[in-house]
């Protein structure tokens, strides 16, 4: 069975203006060719539960593109940690073609398919890595190594931090995908957040155009390097958070 999202592309026009991004004119087009691509593998990998081309609009593209109003992307290098089947990640590539991105993400065959994605959209710049979070944020070149880590993995906030700080540089940031019941998470994870070099700053609450459905973005500034010994191995992380 194969998609078709072109019927989509008025959609991601409206929801783009409603949030205030711009866009390459060929960025909606992009965007619903890759929904296409994402609900065709989903017949044969578990990818995404959301499968009516409306919602894949909303929730993934609209949801996504809405840091683009967070902050300045341009120029920037980005790395998404446990990207999973690419968001918030490759529509940030797509809107703004002028950041590098590395989508990182711990099953190969998430990684493989992420890669022909790229080159079916003609998307360069970006490096599509297998590789375990918590293991790879200890290597050179990817610890300290970039302007903007992002994540929309579903692990609690002190989790996130401790797997996604590292790879950003002093003054750089790290933005979390939160829904907006994540008060206590937020208010537990700060002293989590300045061991490992971090400073909150005031999480922003985003309505997404047309779903109906507010969630909230929790950005990090990283204000002194991450200890060394941090992030932890991933059964230690998984067993003492920290607090």
């Amino acid at each position: 069975m194969t998609f078709d999202l072109t019927p989509q592309i008025p959609r991601i026009r409206r929801g783009l203006d409603a949030l205030g991004v711009s866009s390459p004119q060929n960025g909606p087009a992009l965007l619903a060719q890759y929904g296409a691509l994402l609900l065709e593998q989903n017949q044969v990998m578990n990818l995404t539960a959301i499968t009516d081309p409306d919602q894949v609009t909303d929730l993934h593209f609209l949801d996504s593109a809405a840091l683009l109003a967070c902050t300045d992307f341009s120029t920037k290098t980005v790395i998404d940690v446990g990207t999973g089947a690419g968001f918030p990640g490759v529509p940030l590539r797509i809107l703004e073609p002028s950041l590098s991105l590395t989508l990182l993400d711990s099953l190969g065959k998430r990684v493989h398919w992420l890669e022909s994605v790229c080159e079916t959209l003609g998307l360069d710049g970006v490096t599509c890595l297998h590789a375990r979070a918590e293991e790879q944020a200890l290597r050179p070149g990817f610890r300290d190594g970039f302007d903007i880590a992002v994540s929309r993995a579903v692990a609690s906030l002190e989790v996130l931090t401790e797997l996604c700080l590292p790879y950003v540089k002093v003054g750089g940031l790290f933005l979390a995908m939160k829904s907006v019941d994540a008060r206590e998470e937020l208010d537990r994870a700060g002293r989590c957040v300045s061991k490992l070099g971090g400073q909150l700053l005031p999480a922003w609450d985003y309505a997404i155009p047309g779903a109906g459905v507010t969630h909230r973005l929790i950005p990090i500034r990283k204000v002194s390097p991450t200890p060394k010994g941090f992030p932890r191995r991933w059964a230690k992380i998984q067993k003492s958070p920290l607090v």
